[in-house]
């Protein structure tokens, strides 16, 4: 059978098999009908490779609280015995969670009996407290965005709602983009990271090291790169899909190749002149922003050492020095750590949405 993406799938899959079950039994029922969230389906990512765990006929069916604490059970019931055991050649039943696997659960063909599906009945509050950890009837702090990390805003932000009658819209659009000012801080967080690193990279292939000047070459086009998803307004996806989800940015047109070049690079000083070319091209799209004075877009060496650099022009200190939201200037007076994204690549900690509460202290 032919490969449907994800997200189609579970568009039609809604319209098409669980809305009549809705209909039948609880005609206009307020309600939406999403896929957000984790799978690579919500970034549109996946491919056949991805029908082998956690994929297949599913959707979030979001109810107003009164009505998921009394129809939430009800409507599970009637999904189990009223939807077909499969749809669109794909079976709609799925096998229990996988405890030692992450709770993956996997496509199981039935052909008679209640199915065991995945239409997630929950409430809009329940999902953002569940994969943020984050009330929604507040307001969304500095602190709380620091510690949101991208790729879940991403799969928040990306992913589809295919009927909303309570809202879910207009909740998640609160989390479409960073507010001015913690844009501009985590824009200097960036550019701070680069600063940290940029003149090392030719200061261990000085001497001999070239091991050591490739890995942290290879830090910098992930800092360039991830700066470039902060200048173009786009949530930055976790590792398997960051490179393809940079290459749909504008920047790539211009900058992948020298990237790939710094990374193919034999020798610290070829490796200097592909970055210096990335620094370049990042300093005219800073420039092009609008958000400081213009910037100077050509590598300087550092203090008069034979490595070039781009963020010791200051690029950090002249956004910060643009910031009026009072709270983030406090923190832009501190050690510029940026976001969780910024300051970690942990799997477990950026998952971890319980440990949320502990990691705003940071910016406390």
């Amino acid at each position: 059978m032919a490969f449907i993406p994800g997200l189609e799938l579970s568009r039609r899959f809604y319209w098409e098999a669980v809305r009549p079950v809705l209909e039948r039994s609880w005609p206009g029922l307020a309600h939406a009908a999403a896929l957000i969230g984790a799978g690579s389906e919500t970034l549109g990512f996946d491919d056949e490779m991805s029908t082998d765990h956690g994929w297949g006929p599913r959707v979030q069916l979001l109810l107003r609280p009164e009505d998921w604490e009394t129809q939430a059970e009800d409507i599970d019931a009637a999904l189990c015995d009223g939807l077909p055991h499969s749809f669109l050649g794909y079976p709609t039943n799925f096998s229990r969670p996988n405890l030692d696997d992450n709770g993956v659960q996997l496509l199981e063909a039935t052909e008679s009996g209640p199915v065991n599906h995945r239409v997630e009945t929950q409430t809009i509050g329940g999902f953002f407290c569940g994969y943020l950890n984050f009330d929604v009837s507040r307001e969304i702090g500095t602190a709380d965005w620091l510690t949101f990390p991208q790729q879940k805003l991403r799969t928040i932000t990306a992913g589809g709602i295919f009927h909303d009658g309570i809202g879910l819209e207009s909740v998640r659009a609160r989390f479409r983009w960073y507010p001015p000012d913690v844009w501009r801080y985590l824009l200097a967080a960036g550019w701070a990271r680069i600063g940290q690193e940029e003149h090392l990279m030719g200061r261990a292939g000085l001497v001999g090291d070239e091991l050591g000047s490739g890995l942290i070459g290879a830090r910098l086009v992930r800092d360039v790169m991830r700066l470039c998803f902060l200048m173009e307004r786009q949530y930055a996806p976790y590792a398997k899909w960051f490179g393809s989800a940079f290459a749909q940015l504008e920047s790539a047109a211009g900058l992948t190749d020298m990237l790939v070049a710094v990374q193919r690079a034999d020798s610290w000083q070829e490796r200097d002149r592909w970055l210096g070319e990335a620094y370049r091209f990042a300093a005219s799209r800073h420039n092009r922003l609008g958000l400081t004075e213009l910037m100077p877009e050509r590598p300087i060496p550092f203090f008069g050492r034979p490595f070039r650099v781009m963020a010791l022009h200051g690029f950090a200190d002249a956004l910060l020095r643009s910031v009026r939201d009072s709270e983030v200037a406090q923190l832009a007076e501190r050690r510029q750590i940026g976001s969780i994204d910024q300051f970690s690549d942990s799997t477990d900690l950026l998952e971890a949405a319980e440990l949320r509460p502990a990691l705003r202290t940071l910016y406390g």
